[in-house]
Formats: structure tokens, C-alpha cells, sequence
């Protein structure tokens, strides 16, 4: 995916190079009044800016505030089909928000995957996807398979008499975000992969089980469960650790009160 990042900041710019190193190629627009030490495209208006770049791209991702953003789109959207994605990050990077594109465009996708470099929380709205309201928690020795995995989250399922069509997330650890066969798996089920922080999972506030094995592995009690838990909002277990084929599987839900 083609990608550039846009910014009218200091701030925002900082968060350029967490970002660039797993992108690759992502071109770098910054306003012409911010210096930074990136290599960056000036421009002096968004609007303009967003007009000229909006068709060059698959991917545009704004740290910016959301009504500019949607100020300099205004002109450009024509087709969910055709419009590029859009993602806009605070500078601050607590929330990686799926603006336009989200479903056909590969937003909530992009959102997801900026929310894992910056450790921010991706907030998609899609309707299709706000009513899924399971998380599939997942620990996993280096090298598990794409087939090992799907294998793993399709028994946890069953075994909760649970559909795979109510999984929003799927969720492991930070230190899994490189394990090609969970990334693999997350992209052919077409699930998005959140991953949590090690500091995230010591702090976590749930109760869950915990592990003498993984502490000493990785120095935190347990993967599966918590990430299940810190992955989603007013969460509770359906399925605890259970462990298929040497890969570790739990399941919450969230309470969605509006569903209820």
C-alpha cells in the first residue's frame, strides 16, 4: 500500500519514524513552518495539500485534529471504492481513528496496524464490524504456524460454542508483533491482530491466570488471557487459557451496551 503521512506539527512529526520503519516507503508531508530531522515534503495548506496527494495514494494517515482532516477531505471523496484510506492519529498517539475507506478502502486495517506501532487504540466504527463483540486472546511459541494458529482459535471457538463471525480482534503480546504466522492467520481470516504492550499486560487490572513459564520467558504472568481482556472494552472471559497444539487461546467478550 502506497502511504504518505501528513502533519502540521512538531508533535506529529515526531511520530514519523515510529512509524516509517515498518512501512518502508512512506513519504513524509510536514507543514513548512515545522523543521525536523526527517526528510519531509513541505507544504503550506492541508487543503491544498490533501486536493494535489489524494489520488497518488492508497494510504493517507494525518496526525492532525479529525475536523481539519475531514475539512481538507471535503472536496476530494468520491467512491468508498475508489477513495483512498484514511487514518488519523492525535499527536499525542493515543487513538489511531478509521476515517474514510474504513471496510473496501483497508481503514480499520491501517488503523489497527498504526495503533500497534504508536500503542494507541484503533477506533473503528463500521457497523459490520462494531457488532463483533469477541476478542481471541493468543500465546504462541517463536515460529507457530498460520495453520497451527487458525487451527488453535477454530477449537477455542468450538469449544465455547462460538462463531467465528462475532471476532472483532485477535490479540497477543507486543513482543509477537513479528510472528509471520500470527500475522498471517489475522490476514486470512481478515480479523485485525492487536497487540499489548508487556507494561500494559503487568498492569493489567482483571483478574487472570497466570504461569511460571511464561513469566520467566517473556516477564509477564500470563499472554492469552490479559491480552483478551486489555484488547476490548468492558471485557469478561467466555474461554480461559486453553492450549491446542501448543498454541494458548482465550476468548472474552465485551459488553456492548447497546447490543444488549
Amino acid at each position: 500500500m502506497k502511504t504518505a503521512f501528513i502533519t502540521l506539527s512538531r508533535e506529529g512529526a515526531a511520530l514519523y519514524p515510529r512509524l516509517k520503519e515498518s512501512f518502508g516507503e512512506l513519504d513524509f508531508y510536514l507543514h513548512s513552518a515545522i523543521t525536523s530531522d526527517a526528510e519531509a515534503k513541505p507544504f503550506d495548506r492541508i487543503i491544498e495539500l490533501t486536493h494535489e496527494i489524494f489520488a497518488q495514494y492508497q494510504g493517507l494517515i494525518y496526525a492532525a485534529p479529525c475536523g481539519v482532516v475531514v475539512r481538507a477531505l471535503a472536496a476530494c471523496v468520491s467512491s468508498k471504492l475508489s477513495d483512498p484510506a484514511v487514518v488519523v492519529t492525535d499527536v499525542g498517539a493515543r487513538w489511531a481513528i478509521s476515517l474514510l475507506s474504513g471496510h473496501e478502502g483497508g481503514a480499520n486495517q491501517l488503523a489497527q496496524r498504526v495503533a500497534n506501532l504508536l500503542d494507541a487504540e484503533a477506533i473503528v466504527t463500521t457497523t459490520t464490524e462494531a457488532v463483533k463483540d469477541l476478542i481471541v486472546g493468543i500465546g504462541c511459541r517463536r515460529g507457530a504456524t498460520r495453520e497451527q494458529i487458525m487451527d488453535a482459535i477454530a477449537q477455542g471457538l468450538k469449544a465455547a460454542h462460538l462463531p467465528l463471525e462475532r471476532v472483532r480482534l485477535l490479540a497477543s503480546a507486543s513482543i509477537k508483533s513479528d510472528e509471520q504466522g500470527l500475522l498471517d492467520a489475522a490476514e486470512e481470516l481478515e480479523i485485525p491482530v492487536r497487540f499489548i504492550s508487556l507494561d500494559a499486560i503487568r498492569a493489567c487490572p482483571q483478574e487472570h491466570g497466570s504461569s511460571a513459564f511464561v513469566e520467566k520467558s517473556i516477564g509477564v504472568p500470563a499472554v492469552s488471557e490479559p491480552v483478551a481482556l486489555l484488547a476490548g472494552k468492558r471485557t469478561s472471559l467466555l474461554l480461559r487459557k486453553s492450549i491446542f497444539n501448543s498454541v494458548t487461546v482465550a476468548i472474552a467478550q465485551e459488553n456492548c451496551m447497546s447490543l444488549a
